[in-house]
């Protein structure tokens, strides 16, 4: 794609910045979603059917398999027929787009959301915030720039019994917390190998690639599996893994930078073509604190489980714990085993949380004082937080956004540190900014060693 390609679609996305229309309270935001594959497809199903404030308005993907899928898929749902886009450009460009949600593979999210916010629109763009620290930080420049707001898909700030789990936790439940730590416990199959093949008809691969190096086309780094590629993804830290990281953080009060910090791991048992480690574990220092977060998607049992706590008082004569702090949903159950979530340990106790509830106790008896379960399907977390997301933009509040930019990429940025520490073999020391203390290589991997014109972040 040329140069002056690229320049004609950010003269109309210019023009379309100038002519954005700002919407109200009652009115319904006309959403454009860029990416159409498995999570892309959520966008839409929670636009469509559970945001009454969206109006499904565009559909953008390099692949027409996908487009066509997704536009019979918004029809089915009672949504009107949207406009076609096989280049985002295109559909940041379109002054009938109020504001996109991005559903990409991890390599395009920065540059997606930075056009798109100098195109004049808001955006809802999928975790992680950003494929490297760099991207994280340009994001976050533009968007102070522009004025336009971004939420990243940290669904998990918008469930309201979570909110409220935190907030006990920040206000002392178990005492100061000295460490958080998330699980990653997601098992992944072997991916296998596969040789390179043409590319299939209705698919762009030079856009699907877009900053990253030009490849031959090769399903395994298609769909999904691109996760599992350098050039593309950031391994499981940075797919499932950072919501859990994002929640460690948000335990301790959302801290910036750690001091140090620290990964090792490897990929074990298969003998195939992923490049990303299966097994991680990452320390990060706060000094007086610290956040541990471990990867393990191989064979493994859960942890949280082995505890020591009171018996359970039967349903007939059940009696709240005496130190209740999360009302009207208690729970008599036994402790939680935690594969994909949190566990948190405080100076006069523990929790943990996952989707299936949250569990506190405290002293060495290991007494429950909280406990929180979740009816089945009570919350819809996409769609709450993309409500969250379209209320703020309607009141142009920054601060009301649940997981705004300016604290995702942080998040997103203590995987990217776990993967330099992991890729260099050794401990990184930071410095303001971030960069590492006498460490060129790991500066170095801040960023893309070149990216691919003209998808320059």
């Amino acid at each position: 794609m040329s140069h002056p390609t690229t320049r004609r679609f950010f003269i109309g996305a210019a023009t379309a910045a100038a002519a954005t229309r700002v919407w109200g309270a009652n009115d319904k935001a006309n959403i454009g979603i860029v990416g159409l594959g498995g999570r892309g497809t959520n966008h839409l199903d929670a636009y469509s059917m559970h945001v009454p404030k969206a109006r499904v308005a565009g559909l953008c993907d390099v692949n027409q398999a996908a487009r066509e899928m997704a536009q019979t898929r918004l029809q089915k749902n009672g949504g009107e027929k949207a406009k076609e886009f096989e280049d985002m450009r295109q559909l940041f460009a379109d002054p009938g787009i109020d504001a996109v949600s991005i559903a990409t593979p991890n390599h395009w999210h920065a540059l997606a959301t930075i056009w798109a916010m100098k195109a004049g629109k808001d955006v809802y763009c999928e975790k992680p915030a950003c494929y490297n620290i760099h991207e994280g930080q340009q994001m976050l420049k533009v968007s102070r720039d522009t004025k336009k707001l971004v939420q990243i898909g940290s669904q998990h700030r918008s469930i309201p019994w979570k909110i409220k789990a935190i907030q006990q936790l920040q206000q002392g439940l178990v005492g100061p917390i000295y460490m958080s730590k998330g699980l990653c416990f997601k098992r992944r199959p072997s991916i296998g190998h596969a040789e390179n093949q043409p590319t299939p008809p209705g698919v762009n691969w030079d856009l699907f690639l877009g900053p990253a190096p030009m490849r031959p086309f090769n399903p395994l780094r298609f769909k999904y599996n691109w996760h599992w590629f350098w050039d593309t993804g950031n391994g499981d830290i940075g797919n499932q893994g950072v919501h859990e990281i994002g929640i460690c953080r948000w335990a301790l009060g959302d801290p910036e930078w750690p001091k140090a910090a620290y990964a090792q791991g490897g990929k074990y048992v298969y003998t195939d073509d992923q490049e990303t480690p299966n097994t991680l574990l990452a320390s990060y220092d706060y000094g007086g604190r610290e956040i541990i977060f471990e990867v393990r998607g191989l064979t493994t049992d859960a942890e949280g489980a082995a505890v020591q706590s009171r018996p359970r008082p039967s349903a007939a004569g059940a009696v709240a714990p005496k130190e209740t702090t999360i009302a009207n949903a208690l729970q008599y159950t036994q402790p939680m085993k935690v594969m994909v979530g949190n566990l948190f340990f405080g100076s006069e106790g523990w929790a943990c949380m996952s989707d299936a509830g949250f569990q506190a106790f405290k002293g060495e008896s290991n007494e429950l004082i909280a406990e929180v379960k979740p009816q089945r399907g009570s919350d819809d977390s996409t769609a709450l937080h993309m409500t969250n997301f379209l209320e703020a933009c309607s009141s142009r509040d920054e601060k009301a956004l649940h997981d705004p930019i300016s604290n995702a990429y942080l998040s997103a940025s203590m995987c990217h540190l776990a993967n330099i520490s992991y890729r260099t073999g050794r401990k990184l020391t930071l410095e303001a900014g971030p960069t590492f203390k006498g460490d060129a290589e790991a500066n170095k991997m801040l960023t893309r060693e070149k990216y691919r014109a003209p998808y320059i972040v």
